[in-house]
């Protein structure tokens, strides 16, 4: 397993509450494939570089991750389709593993 970091921006439609279940199935899904969410930091709302949709704010939320490569390919599929997910990057973190 390796170590990653997920930046998602959630739509500003969504109540704080509904950001937050949008989190808790993201979290559902890393833990249901072995895997364990590290931290999660939420930035809040805040304003976009660029409209997205039509949409000028978001809600900025980073995760740092522990998972297979298989499930972050499945993860990054699933947020590609996930209406409430304006953008998403998932990164790798652990090069200090390597060496």
């Amino acid at each position: 397993m390796r170590n990653y970091e997920l930046v998602m921006v959630i739509s500003p439609d969504l109540s704080e509450d509904e950001v937050s279940s949008s989190v808790e199935r993201v979290q559902r899904f890393v833990s249901e494939r072995g895997g364990e969410v590290l931290k999660v930091d939420r930035w809040g709302r805040r304003r976009l570089a660029y409209p997205i949709r039509r949409f000028t704010e978001g809600h900025y939320v980073i995760a740092q991750l522990r998972l297979d490569a298989s499930a972050v390919r499945e993860l990054d599929r699933n947020l590609e389709v996930a209406e409430s997910v304006l953008r998403h990057l998932v990164v790798r973190t652990d090069e200090d593993e390597e060496e």
